[in-house]
């Protein structure tokens, strides 16, 4: 089919050469285009939507291709959520709670401790009633041991792929978002479960902690001097081997059991010798659990950062373990097997992700878990390999090779070996009755979920199928040949075939012409069918107006090919009213036109043809009810409304002909009537029009008013001269010696009045002084007389007595301001005194300035600038003076400016733009806005950089913003104000004596080698709580 540019070419073609009046039924027939060949489908790849006739490719592509069941609903299989056969049931991952899951695993799969566990008392006693459970009332285990025991009952014996264990993670208080220390918590839940087994009676139970994984050690010291020995027994669950500089697992157990020499400042005090000796000392271990759990201490504390880093280094650890050569007392039974690894993947202390492998102690299959999915391992080997492969490795360390029956992991941290034994355990662990009918339940609310949602699929299916049925057979009748037709928005039919949307009512309206039929220029958005398909439709969804063979616009069509006539005369007017314009005109024979008018009439014409147009744009929102929004459309005619029509570009503000001839062109008749043709309500001036009376007398009396103006500043210049030029002014901190006298004014007079005589006919003559605005509610004086010639010597200007007269004679003077200099008294007669008439307000000088140092340390949102030192330099040019006359900046400077940041690689300007603060000061301070015109700006030099900030923000907040700012780690920041070292990260900004305009001084260490990721850098600015306030402490 050919392109939608054509297909509309080709329905308006008949209007070249047909008139209005001329129009028929068959011409408009064709520019609703009835009666275009439809598409066929195979060959029209796409639907045309030029063609109200092509119905291929709306979606029915997936009502007449093959069924495929899953398209019908989007509820998975309930069986993907049900365990396997022969495989072990996972855990949910609640957050970031991997690491508690990894444990649970291994704990499980502990026989011994998972039998004792069953065999402890219960206290659901409450929950049972009779012979069973109460059907109405959900389990709720009060203690962490009845928590363990149904989580266990639960990974033994139910159906489901995984369970959740957020009952026992919420009983021990621990924060599901935040990962914590792996290794830490087996100890503390280690330490906790010890704890509250020890009130149990049965032994079985109370000493199944000991018996499986606590050995006992002993701390020796031996005096080189005398032999003597001293031993510290002590128990120990786990063994912390350090792994640095070590590649073995048995060098990593040698180096815990090294012989350390006391000697120098650190020798032994022994008893025996009463003095301080030589000594050694070392550990020996006594005895060695069931379980022996080896903590390879990845984690370390890292000196130079002052935080937790991981060692990603390869540790070789085989899965037969002999313990012998370790242990002190020969000739026992010390071989182990390897039965869990724990593995941490990521590079970062602070994140990753945990993993266990275990091995099942009655199969001796390997599996993974991994919360909820759980992998069982071929041959019955552990395999690593796929572990070591998802992170990449700083170091580019390549992993040794293994031999048959070891291992190497820069992953492990923690490493699980049983005592070998000859049998393995046969005998399956029965669960008791009461946890077993628990679990039951469990199991048949899974069973009925399953059911429930099985059912709600093939439903699904049932009404997918009826569905496809009915829409391929209602879509093979959708094509109208000569029979009735309606039309319906393409919009609509797509969305009816789209499955995924409900079907909303057919809407119509926004089609709609202004005469309620069906506009020539939505024909592309809609689709002619059959009137049978139309009756199915508005029966089953409703909706309207119907639009028929009658809905055809015939005043429409006639209207836009008048239109389409009048834009091809347009190009043949345009070059007859060119010609008649470069003949002369008379100047008593003419028309006047805006010159601006004469460059755009011909766009302006077209727009005003293109106005029905424009307003069929306007309703050409989405079909079905997404109209465009009513006061939208307002304001977009209200816009174009404002805009100039043809010929008001010479129109005054009274509606005259403008006085300026600048902007207008004598034009012919005859040029005049072409256009009067398309402009017919365009402002007619022939060139006997008289130009506006009001605008003359303005503009006589404008130029009466400017020449006025250049006579009061030439005279205010003249009388005024030294204060005009800012010569031979008074000063004072060097008090001149020809007066005793000195009046004040405020410098934002003396700068308006400046201005005023360099620019008379642009600005506004200066009428009065203004000093109330120096003053306070009370009429005293706001500043000292130290003051004013420090800090607010740029608020106001002195004035010689001479020049004082003169300004009371050419200014209104409201309030008279005065400095006079007297000798001092009897007392002190050579001392000079400064009084200032009115006499200063203490009050309110006060509150001023407790008002000042409050804002200054209450802001919001005000700029800061930190400078990077580079070698303990501050290498900066100078700033100018932070009091400057001038707000504006010489072009020499921004140059300079731009040329010193180019050439450092941190001045790269994200908050270049940032506006400065005004800070505004509340109850005697409001002149500030009126008279102050100082420029606070602080010239930003190289390795320096502006950030927003707010008082009440921490240290610890801003460092992160500078981390992102320099790409320094906070704990690499040095930084300093005035000489001030800010280290207190707690403390806010304002009380650390930071504020607005402060330049703050930033010295970076050097980085480390090894950052282990940024993430390490955010979770550092964050402060480590571990496992305080969570359960594992409580006990």
């Amino acid at each position: 089919m050919a392109p939608r540019l054509q297909l509309e070419k080709a329905a308006w073609r008949w209007a070249e050469t047909v008139r209005p009046e001329e129009v028929s039924q068959e011409h408009i027939e064709t520019a609703y285009r009835i009666w275009l060949e439809p598409c066929i489908r195979g060959v029209c790849r796409r639907n045309c939507k030029g063609n109200p006739n092509c119905l291929v490719g709306i979606g029915e592509h997936i009502w007449l291709g093959e069924i495929d069941e899953n398209s019908f609903h989007n509820i998975d299989d309930p069986n993907c959520e049900r365990r396997k056969k022969n495989s072990f049931v996972g855990l949910t991952n609640l957050g970031a709670t991997c690491y508690v899951n990894t444990f649970l695993q291994v704990w499980f799969l502990n026989l011994e401790l998972r039998q004792a566990l069953y065999l402890c008392p219960s206290t659901c006693t409450d929950y049972m009633m009779g012979d069973g459970i109460q059907e109405e009332k959900d389990y709720e285990p009060q203690t962490i041991c009845e928590h363990l025991q149904y989580l266990f009952a639960l990974l033994q014996n139910s159906n489901r792929r995984y369970i959740d264990p957020s009952g026992f993670v919420k009983a021990l208080g621990l924060d599901t978002g935040q990962q914590q220390d792996a290794q830490e918590f087996s100890k503390l839940f280690m330490s906790l479960l010890e704890d509250t087994l020890s009130e149990q009676k049965n032994p079985d139970v109370r000493n199944i902690v000991q018996q499986q994984f606590c050995g006992e050690s002993a701390y020796v010291t031996v005096c080189n001097q005398c032999g003597r020995e001293s031993k510290l027994l002590s128990k120990f669950y786990e063994l912390e081997l350090n792994i640095q500089g070590h590649k073995q697992l048995t060098d990593c157990i040698s180096e815990f059991l090294k012989e350390e020499k006391l000697e120098g400042d650190n020798r032994y005090f022994c008893e025996n010798c009463q003095s301080k000796q030589n000594a050694t000392r070392k550990i020996r271990l006594l005895s060695l659990p069931c379980t022996l759990n080896l903590q390879l201490m990845r984690f370390v504390f890292d000196r130079q950062t002052g935080h937790k880093k991981k060692l990603n280094t390869y540790i070789g650890f085989s899965e037969i373990l002999d313990m012998e050569p370790y242990v002190e007392h020969k000739g026992g039974s010390y071989v182990y097997e390897l039965s869990a690894v724990l593995i941490h993947r990521g590079v970062s202390a602070y994140s990753g992700h945990y993993i266990a492998h275990v091995k099942d102690p009655q199969s001796g299959e390997w599996y993974k878990f991994n919360d909820e999915d759980i992998e069982k391992m071929e041959g019955k080997k552990l395999q690593l390999g796929i572990e070591e492969d998802l992170e990449p490795s700083k170091s580019q360390t390549r992993k040794p090779k293994c031999g048959k029956g070891t291992h190497c992991s820069r992953n492990a941290y923690m490493l699980v070996y049983r005592l070998q034994t000859q049998e393995r355990p046969s005998t399956t662990i029965q669960v008791p009755a009461f946890l077993q009918e628990l679990v039951d339940r469990d199991n048949s609310k899974f069973e009925e979920w399953c059911v429930e949602m099985a059912e709600m699929r093939k439903q699904s299916v049932d009404k997918g199928k009826a569905k496809h049925e009915e829409v391929k057979e209602l879509y093979q009748r959708l094509p109208a040949g000569a029979e009735p037709y309606e039309f319906v928005s393409l919009e609509w039919l797509q969305k009816w075939l789209d499955e995924s949307t409900p079907t909303k009512p057919i809407d119509n309206h926004a089609c709609l012409c202004s005469h309620d039929k069906l506009h020539p220029d939505k024909i592309s958005i809609m689709k002619r069918i059959s009137e049978y398909a139309a009756d199915i439709f508005y029966s089953r969804y409703g909706g309207g107006p119907r639009l028929t063979v009658k809905a055809l616009c015939k005043e429409c069509v006639v209207e836009r090919c008048r239109v389409l006539r009048l834009k091809n005369q347009l190009n043949e007017d345009y070059k007859t009213v060119n010609n008649l314009l470069k003949a002369t005109v008379k100047s008593n024979d003419g028309f006047w036109v805006g010159k601006s008018s004469l460059r755009s009439w011909r766009q302006l014409a077209l727009e005003q043809l293109d106005e029905q147009d424009g307003d069929a744009d306007q309703s050409n929102g989405k079909m079905n009810g997404n109209t465009l929004n009513k006061d939208e459309s307002k304001e977009e005619r209200k816009e174009d409304e404002e805009e100039l029509n043809f010929n008001e570009d010479i129109l005054c503000p009274h509606g005259e002909l403008c006085i300026s001839e600048n902007e207008r062109r004598l034009v012919s008749k005859e040029a005049w009537s072409k256009l009067q043709q398309y402009f017919p309500k365009a402002p007619e001036f022939p060139s006997s029009r008289e130009c506006c009376s009001q605008c003359k007398i303005l503009e006589r009396e404008g130029e009466e008013n400017e020449a006025l103006h250049k006579m009061i500043a030439n005279e205010q210049k003249t009388s005024l001269p030294n204060l005009f030029q800012d010569k031979n002014r008074p000063c004072l901190s060097n008090w001149p010696e020809e007066t005793d006298v000195l009046y004040i004014v405020s410098q934002f007079f003396v700068e308006e009045w400046r201005k005023f005589v360099r620019k008379p006919t642009r600005c506004s003559p200066v009428s009065s002084v203004g000093n109330s605005a120096l003053l306070c509610p009370h009429g005293g004086l706001m500043f000292t007389f130290a003051s004013m010639t420090k800090e607010d010597s740029k608020l106001i200007a002195l004035i010689w007595p001479s020049e004082w007269q003169m300004i009371q004679k050419l200014f209104v003077v409201d309030h008279v301001i005065k400095i006079t200099r007297t000798e001092g008294g009897d007392a002190s007669p050579s001392e000079t005194q400064y009084i200032s008439e009115p006499k200063l307000c203490p009050e309110c000088r006060e509150g001023l300035l407790c008002q000042q140092q409050r804002d200054l340390r209450e802001y919001t949102q005000a700029t800061i600038y930190v400078h990077k030192v580079v070698d303990n330099k501050k290498v900066m040019k100078d700033s100018a003076p932070e009091l400057n006359v001038s707000s504006s900046e010489t072009e020499e400077d921004k140059e300079e400016a731009k040329l010193d940041g180019e050439k450092d690689p941190d001045f790269n300007q994200s908050n270049g733009g940032t506006k400065r603060q005004k800070i505004s000061h509340q109850n005697y301070i409001a002149y500030q806005k009126q008279v102050i015109r100082r420029s606070m700006r602080h010239r930003k030099v190289r390795g320096e950089k502006a950030l927003l900030v707010s008082a009440n923000q921490t240290l610890k907040e801003l460092k992160i913003q500078i981390m992102h700012a320099f790409s320094v780690a906070p704990f690499d920041q040095n930084l300093s104000i005035d000489g001030k070292i800010l280290s207190d990260d707690c403390a806010t900004l304002g009380t650390l004596g930071v504020i607005p305009e402060s330049v703050i001084l930033l010295k970076a260490d050097e980085p480390i080698a090894d950052y282990a990721a940024m993430d390490d850098v955010m979770q550092v600015c964050m402060p480590e709580e571990g496992f305080k306030g969570t359960g594992l402490l409580g006990h």
